[in-house]
């Protein structure tokens, strides 16, 4: 390995841009954001450095041996975020980047691309709130903020054209196509003359110009090693050891990187990054990432080692889980199914590894497509749903998973019966991660509020009969939009009464699962009013009653919500009590 002689950033983009300039599989996608690469040409601009960079020679038959990526010229956080696959045949040489790619990907995208990123308060699923950006700099002040001088910022093509007396966005990449000062000398004047700027601006704007023109044309400020060695363990150590200060590699990443190095037949980073974007799509959508599917593999292949250490990414691991790779994700997505009909998605998941035991047993059982509407395995499922809804609330896979995850695969594989759940409650039982509920822990669900993740577990627990294929909201029975000062006042409350309204409505005592459309129905109605037009059958009142804790010998009038509260809360105890054991 030697230090080579600098290149220009116009030189490192026209490479990037002819595909001569690859990043390896080993790597791992692009996260940086806005703010990182404004930072990034501010430093440049002042001269600062930016680190050396490391490229790796991939010549002759290797070239095809190994697996290379495009760099990202235009990104969008939904829809552009990974590397396209370079195909290499017909290339004699390419130069892979083993350490700098975030920041040549940003040079990439600020000089030659846009980013696009999701804007606050929108949804993801609404286009609208992705708009495509390019980097521009004002160049008539310096910026407003005290970390940077020049003031470099990702506008919209409508964002760039809001300029006055202190400022006029200059779109960055347009540098690249100035020849000359000459050139800089003409675009400055004639501004000048069009918008009335000072003579004093005018001088500011050309030096501006003029600096960044020279800073990515002429100034030879990528400097970089050069490693000629073809073995690709000599490689993978380098890359470990230099990707192991600043932005580190997440565990997922290194494991991606190895395995993308050691499968024979699949690309480990194209099969396992699919098959996040697949599970995470079911229903109304989860949050899985990487570190969850390569847990998974380390646990469902048998790997006695289920830690995230190098040593367990061996050679001999990572063929087996390739070997296997097809049932691993076939128990995954069976899980994912089974966690989606009990109603669950990215908002009320709130253990990603809670899913790994279900899959291990999935997986015992051969993944059986009907798992999750056979009637044959309705006792697996009921022990399953509940198992499920312990391990959350009881935060089973905080901490250490691993500590949890081996003990109950064991405890699986060597069950001949349906899933085991009291096997695995009397293996924690009288350690910090047991799944038994004392009172406190029981009185602790109360505390639990409409909004928050942990809530949906608790209602789910309450309903074992509800058929979860259908759409269940959460609501409040007594409608949050009267619960205000405003609307209180004209019930004549003191003002401990007032407190306990405001202080109540927002928790469990308050809350049920209602079908949509019953939801949408009852809308912000009295409660009692509802009631009672809605179940004119007084079996079915009693039905409806009983079915969602709600007390039968209590006026159920506004008036009355603190001894509704009281009673409801009894009842649901009771269940609690017995369900929990």
């Amino acid at each position: 390995m030697s230090f080579q002689t600098p290149i220009t950033i116009k030189k490192a983009l026209n490479e990037i841009s002819r595909n001569k300039y690859l990043l390896p599989s080993i790597q791992r996608e692009f996260v940086w954001d806005t703010n990182q690469i404004e930072v990034l040409f501010d430093s440049i601009m002042q001269n600062f450095p930016i680190n050396s960079f490391l490229f790796w020679k991939v010549f002759g038959e290797r070239v095809t041996d190994y697996k290379f990526y495009k760099f990202i010229t235009d990104y969008h956080e939904r829809d552009n975020y990974r590397n396209d696959v370079y195909n290499t045949s017909g290339e004699n040489e390419i130069i892979a980047i083993l350490d700098g790619q975030q920041r040549l990907t940003s040079l990439y995208i600020g000089l030659k691309g846009s980013y696009t990123y999701k804007e606050p308060r929108k949804r993801w699923d609404n286009d609208s709130a992705f708009q495509k950006r390019n980097l521009y700099l004002n160049i008539l002040s310096e910026s407003k903020d005290i970390d940077k001088k020049y003031d470099f910022k990702f506008l919209t093509e409508d964002e760039s054209k809001d300029n006055d007396k202190d400022t006029l966005w200059f779109k960055v990449g347009d540098i690249l196509n100035i020849e000359s000062t000459y050139d800089l000398n003409s675009f400055v004047f004639d501004k000048q003359a069009k918008l009335g700027i000072s003579s004093n601006k005018s001088r500011y704007a050309l030096d501006t110009l003029m600096r960044l023109h020279d800073t990515v044309n002429n100034k030879a400020s990528i400097n970089y090693f050069l490693e000629e060695d073809q073995s690709l363990d000599k490689v993978l150590n380098i890359f470990i050891r230099v990707n192991s200060g600043g932005t580190s590699l997440s565990y997922s990443d290194l494991l991606l990187s190895i395995a993308s190095a050691q499968w024979k037949k699949k690309d480990a980073r194209e099969e396992i990054t699919k098959f996040v974007d697949e599970i995470n799509s079911i229903g109304d959508g989860f949050n899985f990432n990487k570190d969850f599917v390569l847990k998974s593999c380390l646990v469902l292949s048998g790997i006695q080692n289920i830690s995230f250490k190098v040593d367990n990414f061996n050679q001999k691991n990572m063929l087996k889980i390739e070997s296997l790779w097809d049932n691993i994700k076939e128990s995954i997505r069976l899980s994912v199914l089974l966690a989606e009909s009990f109603g669950y998605n990215r908002d009320t998941l709130t253990s990603n590894y809670a899913l790994i035991p279900i899959a291990i047993y999935i997986n015992k059982l051969g993944n059986q497509k009907n798992f999750i509407d056979s009637p044959k395995f309705e006792i697996d499922r009921k022990n399953i749903f509940k198992f499920l809804i312990i391990s959350l609330l009881k935060r089973l896979f905080g901490g250490q998973p691993d500590n949890v995850l081996k003990p109950i695969r064991d405890i699986i594989n060597e069950n001949q019966l349906s899933f085991p759940i009291n096997e695995i409650k009397d293996k924690f039982k009288g350690t910090n991660k047991s799944l038994s509920f004392d009172n406190e822990d029981i009185d602790s669900l109360f505390d639990y509020k409409y909004n928050q993740a942990y809530t949906y577990s608790i209602l789910a627990l309450l309903y074992p009969s509800l058929s979860f294929k259908n759409k269940f909201h959460k609501d409040h029975i007594y409608p949050k939009s009267i619960f205000t000062s405003k609307n209180l006042d004209s019930l004549g409350l003191n003002k401990d009464d007032m407190e306990f309204y405001l202080g109540n409505f927002d928790f469990l005592s308050n809350l049920q699962l209602l079908e949509g459309l019953h939801n949408i129905d009852k809308s912000n109605k009295d409660f009692k009013e509802w009631l009672d037009s809605n179940f004119t059958d007084n079996e079915d009142k009693k039905s409806y009653m009983k079915k969602n804790y709600i007390p039968s010998n209590i006026d159920l009038s506004l008036n009355n919500f603190p001894e509704f509260i009281e009673e409801r809360q009894k009842l649901i105890r009771n269940y609690l009590i017995k369900i929990l054991d």
